[in-house]
């Protein structure tokens, strides 16, 4: 498994050196990120739930990183990420399902 502390270290390694590069682009991507976790009607461990299921569906090990550790701080327990888990793993099940008729679509008859 992986050592998610050193992951996270190198990330932020990584995204320091990135602003360096190409500063208005770190501060885009940190505007989008302040602006979607602005708590209007879903509270901190809710969004952060719905983020690990959209982590795991879009296989982001720094989104993971990052949703893991805000999540245990919005008091979310692994019995509620599992949940939310769960739901990941549903949906990308029923993505495969439909995307397999599109394949049978194309296929014709």
């Amino acid at each position: 498994m992986k050592d998610w502390d050193a992951y996270s270290a190198g990330l932020r390694t990584q995204g320091k050196a990135l602003s360096t590069l190409h500063p208005d682009l770190v501060k885009g991507f940190a505007a989008l990120n302040q602006g979607a976790a602005a708590a209007r009607h879903l509270d901190a461990k809710t969004r952060e739930l719905i983020a690990l299921a959209v982590a795991v569906t879009t296989r982001c090990d720094g989104c993971i990183d990052a949703h893991v550790r805000k999540a245990k701080h919005a008091g979310a327990t692994r019995e509620e990420m599992a949940e939310a888990l769960g739901v990941a793993i549903a949906l990308n099940a029923g993505a495969a399902f439909t995307y397999s008729l599109h394949v049978l679509d194309a296929a014709g008859e």
